[in-house]
């Protein structure tokens, strides 16, 4: 088992700038001259491994979001065969608890636990660049607020994309029975919206967190949020997927199982990480315990369990870890149930981690009790 601390194989600034043309070089110069950040490089690796790109950044700059996110693009080998000519896109953000939720003392709600908006603007560029026709934004929105009071109606109108509510049927008249597969853990077809199944390619864009049940959220377990809330919760009067949950005696076995059956239902294609600021010690304001931090980091990949296996490292953890232990402190560890059905790996020693090492950047986060 590899630590998640073990120094990665990484490229140095002068064989990065080796492979850029000057034009290339003279425009990173310019528009990163007061940054300070690590881009990941370019490298080639066997079709079997995953790649995972990290890079840095220490603001939601938008010249400086566009730099990185376009370099992780480079490094996992950009969006050819992902994203093609003419065709629709969702972009799935994390726009959890709503505006009503009173935010971390002195830090807005995309400065610590929703998704910002200025990422999402920078991938949705790259995406209509690669040749998509249409750019859908999703989520199952708390609040119809929130997607304006954390900017994503000014986002959603500079890329001409359409906002959805998963919550609701919208733009047809019911929702889809979406299938898991052959050996579904809890539910064999889950209610959503048309627009998951239409879209011809699916991406999760998640705030880098610890989670009181799931222990790590990233972009497998922001799939929460496809999932109307009408459907799965025990009372009307609950304003969370109480129904995912369960008993309390159940809900660290139920929540991680139901993760890796959204994923199977609705695949991740290309998965973003913003942990530029983050928070920790849970999901949001309203776990104790939470604060704000700022981890400068941001991650790609087209393996969303890889992608978030090195995530998890970033945040000083081992994906591999077993149920009960830190950070999976309240139930199983999802990552390790989506290996073992064989979605992937949940092993840093199987994934090709390109960009600056991970014990360079790793910023401990603390775990949710």
């Amino acid at each position: 088992m590899q630590h998640p601390c073990r120094k990665q194989h990484h490229y140095t600034r002068r064989e990065f700038l080796g492979v850029m043309s000057a034009a290339a070089v003279a425009t990173v110069a310019t528009a990163c001259q007061s940054q300070l950040s690590q881009s990941p490089t370019t490298v080639p690796a066997p079709a079997t491994r995953p790649i995972v790109a990290v890079a840095t950044a220490h603001d939601y700059d938008p010249v400086t979001i566009r730099k990185q996110v376009r370099a992780l693009l480079d490094a996992t080998g950009g969006l050819k065969g992902i994203v093609s000519t003419n065709s629709t896109v969702a972009i799935k953000v994390n726009l959890t608890g709503g505006v009503s939720n009173r935010p971390l003392p002195g830090v807005s709600a995309i400065e610590s636990y929703v998704t910002h908006p200025e990422v999402v603007r920078a991938l949705g560029q790259f995406v209509l660049e690669a040749g998509a026709k249409k750019l859908y934004i999703v989520e199952s929105v708390y609040e119809d607020a929130s997607w304006h009071t954390w900017g994503y109606d000014t986002i959603a109108e500079s890329l001409g994309a359409t906002l959805v509510d998963l919550n609701n049927t919208w733009p047809h008249n019911d929702f889809a029975q979406v299938p898991v597969g052959n050996g579904a853990f809890l539910y064999k077809t889950f209610n959503l919206n048309h627009i998951l199944q239409e879209v011809d390619t699916f991406m999760s864009v998640p705030k880098m967190k610890t989670h009181n049940v799931a222990g790590i959220t990233l972009s497998m377990k922001n799939l929460f949020g496809i999932a109307p809330l009408r459907f799965y919760r025990q009372s009307e009067q609950d304003n969370y997927r109480s129904g995912f949950h369960g008993p309390a005696n159940e809900t660290g076995s139920r929540v991680p199982h139901i993760i890796v059956d959204l994923n199977r239902a609705r695949p991740i294609n290309f998965a973003l990480i913003d942990g530029i600021k983050s928070s920790e010690g849970g999901e949001g304001p309203w776990i104790n315990g939470v604060a704000a931090l700022e981890p400068g980091l941001l991650l790609a990949g087209a393996d969303p369990l890889a992608t978030d296996t090195v995530g998890t490292a970033l945040m000083g953890y081992d994906a591999t870890t077993p149920a009960m232990k830190e950070p999976f402190v309240h139930g199983e560890n999802h990552f390790a149930i989506a290996a073992s059905i064989g979605l992937g790996t949940n092993r840093l020693a199987d994934i090709d981690v390109v960009g600056p090492a991970i014990s360079d950047v790793m910023r401990k986060f603390k775990p949710s009790y």
